[in-house]
């Protein structure tokens, strides 16, 4: 039970000079967290928050000002081959010579990280990406959603233990979301850690074991899914009511009370000061008699927002 973290970061830190009159930016402000071996671990935040500098530093793109980092039991300074050797990198951009055929690219890449030619995968690893028939295209002459697949590829050729993906979604349709997400959960099922960033909330929600809300440079949240989600203090009451609203009633209790129709009414309430009973309670103390109700829990969403706006 005591194997030793995916990824283990401790007080890293980075600042980037400033020029002329602007001051330094402080991208990371000493943050530490752990990725736990073998699920699929949620890393969030606001753009700008500091999580593209975080994992450039994993990759070797970006110098750290301070702090630690290992992957895979290996520091990235240390032992910068082999840190390299346990980690694959899906970046958001799409970068790869457009001349080349998806078997090329994977061929240059597994030579690039020193995989001799008897224990390369490439046919392997297109088959498994659904690419096989692409083989000899070349690579401009691919969709979209093949492209996203081999950057995953790319990534996948040294057989690394850790598979980080940067925004692998963004800017594709509801029907590719699907296909990638079969693709990477497959992939966390025969053993890799996945480790994701994404702005679809719902998404991370679905797919994510543990998730970590980085906002301003700073670790302000870390821990399993659920029990981040259940953090949120908020949750929504829709009522239905027999007349007309002459305004939105307002308590102590609620957060927000708005009138969405003219007969509807949505309250947003502090679950840790009123239940959905008292609220509806007061509700009927206004002169309304109650017709339907719906309730809404909390999602991803609503903790993230509550926590970067706290922040």
């Amino acid at each position: 039970m005591n194997e030793p973290a995916a990824i283990a970061i401790r007080d890293l830190a980075k600042t980037y000079p400033g020029s002329g009159k602007a001051p330094p930016k402080h991208a990371l402000k000493g943050v530490s967290f752990e990725v736990p071996q073998g699920g699929v671990f949620g890393l969030l935040g606001p753009n700008g928050a500091g999580k593209s500098t975080l994992i450039n530093i994993l990759a070797g793109l970006v110098s750290k000002s301070s702090g630690s980092a290992e992957i895979w039991g290996f520091d990235i300074d240390a032992n910068r081959r082999n840190a390299k050797a346990s980690i694959g990198i899906v970046p958001q951009e799409i970068v790869f010579d457009p001349f080349f055929t998806p078997f090329e690219v994977l061929e240059i890449q597994a030579g690039l990280y020193g995989v001799p030619p008897e224990k390369r995968r490439s046919m392997e690893i297109l088959e498994q990406l659904r690419l096989a028939d692409k083989r000899d295209a070349y690579a401009r002459t691919l969709s979209g959603g093949m492209k996203r697949r081999l950057l995953i590829g790319k990534a996948m050729v040294h057989s690394p233990p850790i598979l980080v993906l940067d925004e692998p979604t963004a800017g594709v349709d509801v029907e590719l979301r699907r296909q990638l997400w079969e693709l990477v959960t497959g992939l966390n099922e025969q053993g890799v850690t996945v480790v994701l960033t994404t702005h679809y909330l719902e998404e991370a929600e679905q797919l994510c074991d543990r998730i970590a809300i980085i906002n301003h440079g700073e670790l302000i949240a870390n821990k399993p899914t659920r029990e981040l989600i259940d953090m949120a203090r908020e949750k929504i009451v829709r009522v239905s009511v027999d007349k007309d609203l002459a305004g939105p009633p307002m308590e102590e209790v609620f957060t927000k009370s708005e009138a969405i129709a003219d007969r509807v009414l949505e309250v947003t309430y502090d679950r840790d000061k009123a239940t959905a009973g008292q609220v509806l309670a007061l509700i009927q103390q206004h002169g309304y008699a109650i017709e339907d109700v719906t309730t809404r829990e909390a999602d991803l969403e609503d903790v993230f927002v509550q926590l970067t706006a706290d922040g």
